[in-house]
């Protein structure tokens, strides 16, 4: 099982990474104002539910304690942030607070993950 955990953990980093990653890509972009959400930060922020949800399950299944309520600020960050690039993943731009807001909202769901314990 514990392989099983670890494999869904090393998937959640890569949809932290490609969300990420696409949020860095347009930063350029955002300064001028003609930033979008590219299809990367759709799917990175997919996979972190997807494989967040499995963690959860894993992690419970497992015997191991969950603290729902670190889960439960995580989940609704990334509701917000999965919600806001769903939305506007067709617009050929998004505001720049907009996509700052999605930016510093994945930031903050990396911060909390690995600081509160």
């Amino acid at each position: 099982m514990d392989v099983l955990i670890h494999l869904f953990v090393g998937l959640h980093i890569i949809g932290i990474a490609a969300l990420l990653g696409g949020f860095f890509t347009q930063m350029k972009a955002m300064g001028q104002g003609t930033a979008r959400f590219v299809p990367a930060m759709l799917h990175g922020a997919l996979t972190m539910l997807v494989t967040g949800v499995a963690l959860v399950g894993l992690n419970q299944a497992e015997g191991n304690t969950v603290n729902a309520v670190k889960i439960g600020v995580k989940l609704a960050l990334l509701i917000v942030i999965l919600g806001l690039v769903y939305v506007k993943r067709d617009d050929e731009t998004v505001d720049k607070r907009l996509f700052g807001l999605v930016g510093l909202l994945t930031v903050t769901n990396i911060f909390i993950a690995v600081l509160w314990t």
